[in-house]
């Protein structure tokens, strides 16, 4: 695989690609770990959770300029320790720089996250001037 973008992610907190079609599918593996937990009970933060699908979102479309302009998301069920969740992606559209994705995660085969992602694809990097 030839990740373009999103080089610095940590896999420990926001997951590891392991399968990629370029503008097409993509799958992101996140192992729950004790870094991302937000309570005493195993609870993983909502926040490492979006983190993992927007990290897929971005690497289906793996252009080094990509960055998320918007996102509709729905937590379904608590993901917790000692679990492994599956992100899976679909391009749903592209009009010019806009992609949309949805990405719809997974704990074995029970489905505990779905959103969109409203991506955007440009010129230059976004902290370019």
């Amino acid at each position: 695989m030839n990740i373009k973008t999103h080089n610095k992610i940590n896999p420990k907190l926001s997951g590891e690609v392991i399968e990629l079609a370029e503008g097409k599918t993509a799958t992101v593996k996140l192992e729950t770990n004790e870094d991302i937990l937000a309570d005493d009970k195993g609870l993983i933060h909502g926040g490492f959770i979006f983190s993992a699908a927007d990290y897929c979102a971005m690497i289906t479309i793996n252009h080094p300029n990509v960055v998320l302009g918007s996102a509709e998301v729905k937590f379904i069920k608590p993901l917790k320790i000692g679990e492994t969740a599956f992100f899976k992606s679909e391009v749903l559209s592209t009009e010019g720089k806009k992609v949309l994705v949805k990405v719809d995660g997974f704990k074995n085969e029970d489905k505990f996250f779905e959103g969109t992602f409203k991506c955007y694809v440009l010129d230059k990097h976004v902290l370019e001037s």
